[in-house]
């Protein structure tokens, strides 16, 4: 069964555009032009990957809120903001929300198809399990691919899933500092420096709710 789609975005031709695009490449598309009907529809049922306009119409932070409504549903549903708005503040806010990517209108419908297949590829993965590394611990640390569950001191660790693979790069190394670039790699993921910088603050701040005392993720700049 193809993999379905929903893309929420105000301006009917931007969204007939990449529902055609998306669609020539077998996904099964659903558009809908504002938070409301998005919402409505979306909690009937929910679709494989949500990609997410930040202003609609009148509703300038539409997007953010329908982010932030979604991630309460699904903590593993694939989020993609694309949007004319780039500023950094944006960016932040949107990965804060619990975004895995944050994309800017300007890249091609190709470069759009790229990063949908390099998430469903991480779903894919983490569905699928893992023979040889079901569960792995490190201290106070478990972490199960099979179920993408983290836990910390016993406590759950609730992550995006580009926040996990983030997580299982930084855990079968260690000790060892991993680059921007290492850490783009190991999960599957084509951004910037900040996008994966402002992912690992948000990591670090969900394991510092769950442990007021947590201090095992460092963030070394230069080099």
């Amino acid at each position: 069964m193809a993999r379905h789609i929903a893309i929420v975005e105000d301006e009917a031709t931007i969204r007939h555009n990449y529902e055609d695009a998306l669609r020539r490449y077998g996904y099964q598309v659903s558009g809908y032009g504002d938070r409301e009907s998005a919402l409505a529809a979306l909690k009937r049922r929910l679709p494989d990957l949500v990609i997410i306009d930040v202003g609609l119409g009148d509703d300038v932070e539409g997007g953010f809120e329908l982010c932030r409504e979604l991630r309460s549903m699904s903590r593993s549903l694939p989020l993609i903001f694309l949007t004319a708005r780039d500023s950094d503040l944006d960016v932040i806010s949107g990965l804060r929300l619990g975004a895995d990517d944050y994309l800017t209108k300007d890249i091609s419908l190709q470069h759009l198809i790229a990063r949908v297949v390099a998430l469903f590829r991480r779903v894919e993965a983490l569905s699928g399990g893992s023979k040889d590394e079901q569960l792995l611990e490190r201290g106070p640390l478990k972490f199960s691919v099979e179920r993408m569950e983290v836990n910390w001191n016993g406590a759950p660790v609730p992550l995006t899933v580009t926040e996990f693979w983030i997580i299982h790069s930084l855990i079968r190394h260690p000790g060892h500092v991993r680059s921007r670039q290492q850490l783009m790699d190991d999960a599957n993921v084509l951004v910037d420096d900040q996008t994966i910088t402002s992912h690992v603050k948000r990591i670090r701040r969900k394991f510092l709710e769950t442990d007021p005392g947590f201090d095992r993720l460092d963030t070394v700049y230069g080099g």
